[in-house]
């Protein structure tokens, strides 16, 4: 970013919420510590850490490199906010006291709240993932954090019905009503295979992938992945 003088742009609204240990590193923590020498946008909010998605309720913030170049964007942004129409001013209220309380008990009730919340999350994701896992034709992208995972569909393992993500999750959907998000919604397929993997390598067949969410609770994910389990040996190709 230094190099082409662009600023960058951190999507950072699942936070810290990490497993297995992973340390959570913000963007602007790193360009601080580089000198300030690009300047970084913050996008982030109470939607997903916060388990209030409805809410749609964040922030973004501006950190300046040592050359003051987006103070304008800022301005313009602050101009911008001011004559859209947004979140109440009472809901808007619960960031200041989220992230900066007045007490201390509040501090460390959140902080705790936090690390339980995460703590199941993990626990789930390794759950789903490991049922996953054991599907035929499927290999799970284990997270290292947020609230979703990838599973990679070996289309030369299923019927003349598979082909791609697409039919896949079409056929799930109206087969046992489970709803997946096909890959190549978030840019993954064929044309964007990823450059390295040590869980998943791309086969002949293509590179298809789906996205699941394990923050249902846990009898939900045991009968989603029963399902899918049922719908794979269904669909799984009967050699000739």
């Amino acid at each position: 970013a230094e190099k082409y003088q662009v600023p960058i742009i951190a999507d950072e609204i699942y936070g810290d919420m990490t497993f297995g240990g992973k340390a959570f590193h913000p963007m602007a923590n790193v360009a601080a510590q580089m000198g300030y020498r690009v300047p970084i946008v913050t996008a982030s909010g109470l939607g997903k850490q916060y388990l209030v998605p409805g809410w749609r309720l964040g922030w973004i913030v501006f950190q300046e490199n040592c050359q003051g170049s987006i103070e304008q964007v800022k301005k313009g942004a602050q101009r911008l906010a001011q004559v859209v129409l947004g979140a109440s001013h009472l809901a808007q209220t619960a960031i200041a006291a989220v992230l900066d309380p007045m007490e201390e008990w509040e501090a460390v009730s959140t902080a705790l709240w936090k690390q339980n919340l995460y703590r199941t999350m993990e626990k789930q994701a390794g759950l789903l993932c490991g049922l996953l896992n054991r599907c035929h034709g499927l290999s799970v992208i284990f997270p290292k954090g947020a609230m979703y995972a990838m599973v990679q569909i070996e289309t030369n393992d299923f019927d003349h019905n598979i082909v791609d993500d697409v039919s896949f999750m079409k056929l799930l959907l109206d087969e046992e009503n489970v709803v997946v998000l096909p890959g190549r919604a978030f840019g993954l397929g064929d044309d964007n295979k990823p450059r390295e993997s040590n869980t998943v390598t791309a086969s002949s067949s293509g590179y298809h992938v789906f996205r699941v969410v394990f923050c249902a609770p846990e009898s939900i994910l045991r009968i989603a992945s029963e399902r899918i389990a049922s719908f794979c040996n269904r669909h799984r190709k009967v050699e000739a």
